[in-house]
């Protein structure tokens, strides 16, 4: 029986490169079948912006019965009335606790830097909880929520990473010098359960010495997972996604115990819509990784090989990565080589 997934646009750049994707899904024949619905500000502000949520009701009725779902990039207004993100509203609805970004380089982009290790960053807490107070009109106060229960959940999820991909090492990024609570638990939950996995080392950074180290010695995290709350992951992996080359590189997963998110990890760049030139390479790796986890692991394995072959040939790549190739070109560049890998 085929699995199913949503496919939900977004706003700004989403739907054409969302539309590149599933041009390379259905030419590697893709057997899961993908449901079409609408998310995001741009249907939130047509419809008349009376809704709290930028999904509407029928978009959540067909998330909740199917395995997976993909969302291209959307907008979050930011105005205090206006509704939470469309990404942080699915990862607390469906508890997707796990975002995931591997960081992985392209010989052509970086010729001097090669690597390849991943970034592990907790969804559902810390201060993207969305629990802030006005304490009066000169001051308020956003509160940074760390359980145990969420920790344990997330860290145990690192490690299946760590194991089932062969990674030596957890990093664990925080400021637990200052944040001796919160961090403080955070730390002692991973001290405690990685003591089951001796042939895994461990190693705490402290933030702002984190960001520093991502630029002058990145190859230092090679086979690793990086793992940390929700606000310094968030910064930590656009930062190694600059080094990669572009954010418009880096694919992601949102991953709970049952379900899963795939998504790009860049935004919806407003200015860039309709223009056909941005890098959709982000994702179809996505997209490819989505249909690796609906069970179709031979499409995910030629669509990352073709695009690794697209972008280090270099002759159909967009703008941002030293080529003149349209969204579109380069998608169907991508599309052909993997289908006929495929078919080999």
């Amino acid at each position: 029986m085929a699995k199913k997934a949503v496919i939900m646009k977004g706003d700004g750049i989403g739907p054409e490169i969302v539309d590149g994707m599933l041009h390379v899904l259905k030419e590697c024949n893709l057997q899961s079948e993908l449901i079409h619905c609408e998310v995001g500000s741009e249907q939130w502000e047509k419809n008349g912006s009376k809704d709290k949520s930028y999904i509407p009701d029928s978009t959540m009725e067909q998330l909740e019965h199917v395995d997976a779902c993909f969302k291209g990039p959307t907008t979050t207004i930011p105005i205090p009335n206006a509704p939470k993100s469309v990404a942080v509203s699915l990862r607390q609805k469906f508890e997707l606790y796990s975002n995931i970004r591997p960081i992985k380089t392209f010989q052509r982009l970086t010729p001097d830097k090669n690597l390849d290790f991943v970034c592990f960053r907790e969804a559902t807490e810390g201060l993207y909880s969305g629990i802030e107070v006005q304490v009066s009109d000169d001051s308020a106060i956003a509160i940074r929520q760390i359980t145990r229960s969420g920790c344990k959940r997330f860290v145990s999820a690192s490690i299946d990473w760590a194991k089932k991909y062969n990674k030596k090492k957890l990093v664990a990024i925080t400021k637990r010098n200052i944040l001796k609570k919160t961090d403080g638990l955070f730390w002692n939950v991973i001290e405690s359960q990685l003591k089951e996995f001796p042939e895994i080392s461990l190693e705490e950074i402290y933030i702002d010495n984190m960001a520093q180290q991502m630029i002058v010695n990145p190859e230092q995290f090679n086979n690793s997972v990086l793992l940390s709350t929700n606000l310094f992951m968030d910064i930590i992996s656009e930062l190694a996604s600059g080094i990669v080359g572009s954010i418009g590189l880096i694919y992601s997963a949102n991953m709970g115990d049952s379900y899963a998110m795939f998504e790009a990890a860049h935004g919806s760049a407003p200015s860039f819509k309709g223009k056909n030139t941005v890098n959709p390479t982000a994702t179809i790796l996505a997209g490819a990784w989505m249909a690796e986890y609906l069970g179709e692991t031979d499409i995910r394995n030629a669509i990352f090989s073709a695009t690794d072959q697209v972008i280090n040939d270099g002759k159909t790549v967009t703008f941002d990565i030293g080529g003149n190739a349209t969204t579109t070109q380069m998608s169907e560049k991508i599309a052909d080589i993997a289908k006929n890998d495929l078919r080999k």
